[in-house]
């Protein structure tokens, strides 16, 4: 099944599937897109969390915020070898990851190589940023 996925047409299928689980958590209020936005961004960090490889992650304790700009806050804490996904900001975050939810999409969905995305600028970060290059081995594109 992973090198099904492991390959462009594989990719392009998980990122419909992604968006195809987004639209089925869609809430209904005034405002629309909003909601739409952190059903996507759910679906995204749950689909995190399902990744997850505690081997890669082993000894490697830090929290990753993500400042999503136009979805709002998240962040995941690998520590023991276990994964925590949460919404909002914490304190304690030992990188901060800066994007829109399109580049966050993307380089979840193998699309764009997320050193690639900082490079040029798709993604700021703050902290201690040689610990983000870790994030395609702890949470690879399945």
């Amino acid at each position: 099944m992973k090198r099904a996925l492991n390959n462009p047409v594989g990719r392009t299928l998980l990122r419909g599937l992604l968006k195809l689980n987004a639209k089925r958590y869609k809430l209904k209020n005034k405002k629309d897109k909003e909601v739409t936005e952190m059903a996507d961004l759910n679906t995204i960090f749950t689909e995190m969390k399902n990744r997850f490889n505690a081997d890669a992650a082993a000894g490697t304790d830090a929290v990753f915020q993500y400042e999503i700009s136009d979805g709002g806050e998240w962040f995941v804490t690998v520590q023991g070898g276990e994964c925590d996904v949460a919404e909002g900001s914490s304190d304690d975050a030992t990188v901060t990851l800066r994007m829109d939810t399109t580049t966050l999409e993307e380089v979840m969905s193998g699309e764009t190589d997320g050193m690639q995305a900082f490079m040029t600028g798709r993604i700021q970060a703050d902290g201690d940023i040689m610990l983000a290059t870790k994030l395609a081995a702890i949470f690879p594109v399945a």
